[in-house]
């Protein structure tokens, strides 16, 4: 009577709260089941009451965005709040479409694979960030190597709030010219300036961007040289060889 009921079930067929299919792969008792979801994860030792309802989740489930998931490991949202809300922020830059219609400049930023994986990007997290009194610690892409679009455990350091200002570059204010660049109509010349600085005006363009470029690398190579200390090496290589170019 027994096995009866053990085969009768194994087979049967239900859908959790999210519309994941669920299908019953082994019955013990109504204590303890095995089912399997249908992208083949399986999870053992689950109530029949629970499968009925609909109670049951599958880690593997790209619920964030259609493209996370949170995966199976030592770190969960809620204890990891940080880390999760900087990992939702990084997936939203990346495939949230209203959030790239407003800010372009994360048009054809992905993530990688393995970071679609919160558990991964957890231990990664966890194993290489920093913290510097009084800064906002910032997570970034693209000081490393110039002009990557990849979220990546190689392609991303943290770096303070500061320091990343630095590499702001403002595409959608600064109009026609290089960064750096204005043209004043009073003085009918090419002014060159940086945040609040004044460089000086100029009869080219190239003469002004060229102004700018020596000024911006000088500021960058000293202000790496004032975090020397306290920032990794990967990171204040770059800033020291960073290079502004005409095409930035």
């Amino acid at each position: 009577m027994r096995s009866d009921r053990k085969v009768s079930r194994i087979g049967e067929v239900a859908y959790n709260s999210l519309g994941n299919k669920m299908t019953i792969i082994d019955y013990i008792n109504t204590e303890n089941i095995s089912i399997i979801f249908e992208n083949g994860y399986i999870t053992k030792n689950k109530t029949y009451h629970c499968f009925k309802i609909g109670a049951i989740s599958n880690p593997y489930n790209k619920t964030f965005l259609n493209i996370g998931y949170l995966g199976e490991g030592d770190y969960n949202t809620k204890k990891n709040r940080k880390i999760y809300k900087d990992w939702y922020g990084m997936l939203s830059r990346c495939y949230d479409v209203s959030y790239k219609d407003k800010y372009t400049t994360y048009k054809n930023c992905e993530v990688c694979e393995e970071w679609h994986n919160f558990q991964n990007f957890a231990k990664w997290y966890d194993e290489n960030f920093y913290e510097i009194e009084d800064h906002r610690m910032e997570l970034d892409k693209d000081i490393l190597f110039k002009g990557n679009k990849v979220y990546s455990p190689e392609t991303c350091v943290f770096v303070p709030n500061r320091i990343n200002s630095l590499f702001i570059k403002s595409n959608a204010k600064r109009g026609d010219y290089p960064i750096g660049v204005s043209y004043d109509n009073k003085n009918n010349k090419y002014m060159a300036s940086g945040k609040n600085v004044y460089l000086g005006y100029y009869n080219t363009v190239k003469e002004a961007f060229n102004t700018y470029k020596e000024y911006k690398e000088k500021l960058i190579k000293q202000i790496a040289n004032q975090y020397k200390n306290i920032i990794p090496q990967k990171l204040y290589d770059a800033m020291y060889s960073y290079e502004v170019e005409i095409t930035d």
